[in-house]
Protein backbone atom coordinates (compact mmCIF):
# COMPACT_ATOMS: atom_id res chain seq x y z
CA UNK A 1 0.00 0.00 0.00
CA UNK A 2 2.92 2.43 0.69
CA UNK A 3 4.18 1.90 -2.82
CA UNK A 4 1.07 3.85 -3.79
CA UNK A 5 0.57 6.54 -1.89
CA UNK A 6 4.40 8.07 -2.49
CA UNK A 7 3.71 8.68 -6.19
CA UNK A 8 0.56 9.73 -5.53
CA UNK A 9 1.85 12.47 -2.91
CA UNK A 10 4.27 13.22 -5.52
CA UNK A 11 1.51 13.84 -7.78
CA UNK A 12 -0.38 15.95 -5.75
CA UNK A 13 2.71 17.89 -4.71
CA UNK A 14 3.64 18.90 -8.51
CA UNK A 15 -0.13 19.95 -9.45
CA UNK A 16 0.22 22.03 -6.09
CA UNK A 17 3.31 23.61 -7.80
CA UNK A 18 1.99 24.09 -10.84
CA UNK A 19 -1.42 25.84 -10.01
CA UNK A 20 0.81 27.88 -7.83
CA UNK A 21 2.78 28.70 -10.54
CA UNK A 22 -0.29 29.54 -12.64
CA UNK A 23 -1.19 32.44 -10.49
CA UNK A 24 1.79 34.29 -10.98
CA UNK A 25 2.03 37.09 -13.81
CA UNK A 26 5.21 36.84 -16.31
CA UNK A 27 5.24 40.52 -16.53
CA UNK A 28 5.71 41.48 -12.87
CA UNK A 29 8.72 39.60 -12.75
CA UNK A 30 10.70 41.52 -9.67
CA UNK A 31 13.83 43.20 -11.09
CA UNK A 32 16.79 44.04 -7.63
CA UNK A 33 17.69 47.35 -9.94
CA UNK A 34 14.29 48.83 -8.74
CA UNK A 35 15.36 51.68 -6.89
CA UNK A 36 19.08 51.66 -7.95
CA UNK A 37 21.34 53.26 -10.17
CA UNK A 38 21.39 51.90 -14.25
CA UNK A 39 24.03 49.81 -14.37
CA UNK A 40 27.73 51.52 -15.60
CA UNK A 41 27.57 51.32 -19.49
CA UNK A 42 28.91 52.50 -22.62
CA UNK A 43 28.05 51.17 -25.97
CA UNK A 44 27.99 52.16 -29.68
CA UNK A 45 24.91 53.71 -31.05
CA UNK A 46 23.17 51.54 -33.79
CA UNK A 47 23.39 54.43 -36.24
CA UNK A 48 26.58 56.20 -35.66
CA UNK A 49 29.11 53.42 -34.56
CA UNK A 50 31.94 55.43 -33.89
CA UNK A 51 29.74 57.54 -31.43
CA UNK A 52 29.07 56.04 -27.89
CA UNK A 53 25.96 55.92 -25.31
CA UNK A 54 25.68 55.10 -21.88
CA UNK A 55 24.30 55.00 -18.58
CA UNK A 56 25.23 59.07 -18.25
CA UNK A 57 23.23 59.86 -21.32
CA UNK A 58 20.07 58.98 -19.17
CA UNK A 59 20.41 61.62 -16.46
CA UNK A 60 18.72 64.86 -16.26
CA UNK A 61 15.56 63.52 -17.77
CA UNK A 62 12.94 60.77 -17.23
CA UNK A 63 13.30 58.60 -19.72
CA UNK A 64 12.27 54.98 -20.95
CA UNK A 65 14.83 52.29 -21.81
CA UNK A 66 13.46 49.70 -23.97
CA UNK A 67 14.67 46.53 -24.86
CA UNK A 68 14.49 45.12 -28.52
CA UNK A 69 15.91 43.22 -31.62
CA UNK A 70 15.08 42.95 -35.24
CA UNK A 71 14.09 39.27 -34.11
CA UNK A 72 11.72 40.12 -31.52
CA UNK A 73 8.06 39.15 -32.56
CA UNK A 74 6.87 40.72 -29.55
CA UNK A 75 8.88 43.73 -30.66
CA UNK A 76 6.97 43.91 -33.83
CA UNK A 77 3.68 43.88 -31.70
CA UNK A 78 4.38 46.72 -29.42
CA UNK A 79 6.60 48.72 -31.97
CA UNK A 80 3.47 51.01 -33.03
CA UNK A 81 3.16 51.90 -29.60
CA UNK A 82 6.61 53.56 -29.36
CA UNK A 83 5.94 55.17 -32.53
CA UNK A 84 2.64 56.98 -31.28
CA UNK A 85 4.08 57.53 -28.13
CA UNK A 86 7.75 59.23 -29.20
CA UNK A 87 5.38 61.47 -31.75
CA UNK A 88 3.39 62.13 -28.58
CA UNK A 89 6.48 63.43 -27.00
CA UNK A 90 5.14 62.45 -23.43
CA UNK A 91 8.61 60.76 -22.43
CA UNK A 92 11.80 60.37 -24.08
CA UNK A 93 12.40 56.66 -25.52
CA UNK A 94 16.18 55.14 -25.96
CA UNK A 95 16.58 51.89 -27.06
CA UNK A 96 18.78 48.81 -26.27
CA UNK A 97 19.53 46.56 -29.05
CA UNK A 98 19.97 43.51 -27.56
CA UNK A 99 22.04 40.81 -29.70
CA UNK A 100 21.28 41.70 -33.18
CA UNK A 101 23.20 42.06 -35.81
CA UNK A 102 23.44 45.87 -36.49
CA UNK A 103 22.17 45.64 -40.55
CA UNK A 104 18.97 43.77 -39.19
CA UNK A 105 18.29 46.07 -36.67
CA UNK A 106 18.43 49.28 -38.54
CA UNK A 107 16.66 47.74 -41.56
CA UNK A 108 13.74 46.87 -38.98
CA UNK A 109 13.78 50.82 -38.07
CA UNK A 110 13.83 52.12 -41.44
CA UNK A 111 10.60 49.58 -42.23
CA UNK A 112 8.97 50.38 -38.97
CA UNK A 113 10.00 53.59 -38.53
CA UNK A 114 12.43 54.65 -34.93
CA UNK A 115 10.96 55.99 -32.33
CA UNK A 116 14.33 56.47 -30.13
CA UNK A 117 16.20 59.18 -29.94
CA UNK A 118 19.45 57.09 -29.70
CA UNK A 119 19.66 53.21 -29.86
CA UNK A 120 22.66 51.62 -28.30
CA UNK A 121 24.21 48.47 -29.86
CA UNK A 122 24.27 45.78 -27.19
CA UNK A 123 25.47 42.94 -29.96
CA UNK A 124 26.82 40.39 -27.27
CA UNK A 125 24.38 41.42 -24.80
CA UNK A 126 26.41 41.81 -21.86
CA UNK A 127 24.76 45.41 -21.18
CA UNK A 128 21.37 43.46 -21.32
CA UNK A 129 22.21 40.66 -18.75
CA UNK A 130 23.81 43.43 -16.64
CA UNK A 131 20.03 45.13 -17.15
CA UNK A 132 19.23 41.57 -15.47
CA UNK A 133 17.27 41.00 -18.88
CA UNK A 134 14.94 37.95 -19.30
CA UNK A 135 14.18 38.34 -23.12
CA UNK A 136 12.82 41.02 -25.31
CA UNK A 137 10.96 43.27 -24.89
CA UNK A 138 11.49 44.88 -21.75
CA UNK A 139 11.23 48.51 -21.06
CA UNK A 140 12.54 50.39 -17.75
CA UNK A 141 11.70 53.64 -16.99
CA UNK A 142 14.65 55.72 -15.54
CA UNK A 143 14.21 58.84 -13.42
CA UNK A 144 16.34 62.33 -13.93
CA UNK A 145 19.20 61.26 -11.34
CA UNK A 146 19.58 57.28 -13.69
CA UNK A 147 17.57 55.41 -11.01
CA UNK A 148 15.57 52.37 -12.38
CA UNK A 149 12.01 53.08 -11.20
CA UNK A 150 10.27 50.36 -13.21
CA UNK A 151 10.48 47.46 -15.53
CA UNK A 152 7.84 46.02 -17.45
CA UNK A 153 8.81 42.60 -19.24
CA UNK A 154 6.99 41.85 -22.12
CA UNK A 155 5.20 43.97 -25.39
CA UNK A 156 4.08 47.21 -23.50
CA UNK A 157 0.19 48.09 -24.22
CA UNK A 158 -2.20 50.60 -23.61
CA UNK A 159 -3.17 49.81 -20.28
CA UNK A 160 0.03 49.23 -18.83
CA UNK A 161 1.12 52.74 -20.84
CA UNK A 162 -1.86 54.32 -19.25
CA UNK A 163 -2.21 53.19 -15.74
CA UNK A 164 1.50 52.39 -14.81
CA UNK A 165 4.07 54.09 -17.01
CA UNK A 166 3.14 57.33 -18.04
CA UNK A 167 1.58 57.90 -14.01
CA UNK A 168 4.96 57.23 -12.82
CA UNK A 169 6.19 58.94 -15.18
CA UNK A 170 4.64 62.31 -14.70
CA UNK A 171 5.25 62.02 -10.69
CA UNK A 172 8.97 61.52 -11.16
CA UNK A 173 9.10 64.48 -13.57
CA UNK A 174 7.06 66.63 -10.96
CA UNK A 175 9.16 65.45 -7.88
CA UNK A 176 11.21 68.83 -7.16
CA UNK A 177 13.20 66.73 -4.16
CA UNK A 178 14.49 64.70 -6.43
CA UNK A 179 18.63 65.18 -6.45
CA UNK A 180 20.10 66.07 -9.08
CA UNK A 181 23.58 64.16 -9.70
Amino acid sequence: MNRYLFPLAGFIALVALLGLGLRYDPHLVPSPLIDKPAPAFSLPQLHEPGAMFSNADLKGQVALLNVWASWCVSCRHEHPLLLDLAKSGRVPIYGLDYKDERGAAMNWLNELGNPYRRSAFDEDGRVGIDFGVYGVPETFVVDRNGVIRYKHVGPLNDEVLTRTILPLVEKLEKSPDAPQS
